[in-house]
This record gives structure tokens, sequence and C-alpha cells, in this order.
């Protein structure tokens, strides 16, 4: 049986997209102060040398890859890709099964992540990023909540691959 088809299915189908709006609606909430709060290429040290509050816009990827492309549809297909994504996701919940797990809530993770910088993307043709860190020279790439929240989903997916292999042995 479906995870939607049972009343308590339901609820369970309810919740993970209640998560992912969750993820979304933070995302943007937190996009739209820093725009608000620090002008656009520019940054304020949290913990100097460490972690920094930065405004950026990423026409590319996770880890800007893509972003230095010359092409506009870079970002018509990231969208394209990322919907698609949010698809299989949302269909994967729906007949998933009828309990809170750590799958669904993995996958709600991923799914408002997708859908924060998708909401990026529609409006702005890129993806707002405001979280810097550096350790000496090295600058890891800026990043999101929305970025956040999907690796922390995938994470936790890789968390269910390797205690459902420890479980068959």
């Amino acid at each position: 049986m479906s995870g939607a088809g049972t009343s308590r299915g339901r609820y369970f189908v309810m919740a993970y997209f209640v998560i992912a709006l969750a993820v979304a609606a933070l995302d943007q909430a937190a996009k739209a102060m820093i725009a608000q709060r620090i002008p656009l290429h520019d940054s304020v040290a949290v913990i100097p040398g460490f972690f920094s509050l930065s405004h950026v816009l990423n026409r590319g990827a996770a880890f800007s890859l893509f972003a230095n492309a010359s092409s506009q549809h870079v970002s018509t297909a990231l969208t394209a890709l990322s919907l698609a994504v949010m698809a299989v996701i949302a269909i994967l919940l729906v007949r998933g099964p009828a309990t809170m797990n750590r799958t669904g809530v993995a996958l709600s993770l991923i799914l408002g992540g997708a859908l924060g910088n998708v909401i990026d993307r529609v409006r702005l043709g890129s993806v707002v990023d405001f979280l810097a860190f550096d350790l000496g020279r090295y600058h890891w790439p800026d990043f999101n909540l929305a970025d956040s929240a999907i690796v922390c989903g995938s994470l936790l997916l890789m968390l269910d691959a390797v205690v459902e292999q420890v479980r068959k042995r």
C-alpha cells in the first residue's frame, strides 16, 4: 500500500512536505535578511579568518560549478534539472511507507533545499549564497541554508544505505 493510502500515511506525507516547505521558507528568509543587510559582493566577518556572512550570487550549481559558463542556458538547465529531481522526490514521498523514517526526512530536506534554490533561480537567475568559510588561505565556496539542507539530506541517505548494508549482514 502506498504511503498516502491511509489517513496515517497522509499525515506522514503531509509532515514530509511541511519539513520541505519549512526548509525553503527558512532559506528564503535568511537570504532576504542577507540581501537587505549586506551589500552584494561584500562580507561581514563573524569569526575573523574562519567564518563570514557574505552576499554573493551564484549562477552555477553546488560549489559554484558552471558559475563562469557564458551561456544563459545554464540557469535554465539547472532549474529544469532541479524541478525534475523535486518531482521524483515528491513521488517517492507520496508512494513511500506510511511511517516517519530517516529516508523520508532526508528526502524532505533535499526537496526543501532544491525548492529554496529554484525560487532564487526563477526570481534572480542566480542563487544567493551567504555562508563563507576560510581555513588559512583556502576559501570554501560560499553556500546557503538550502545547500546545507541538501547536503544533510544526502548524508542521511548515505547513512541509510550503510545501516541497510549492516542489517543485511
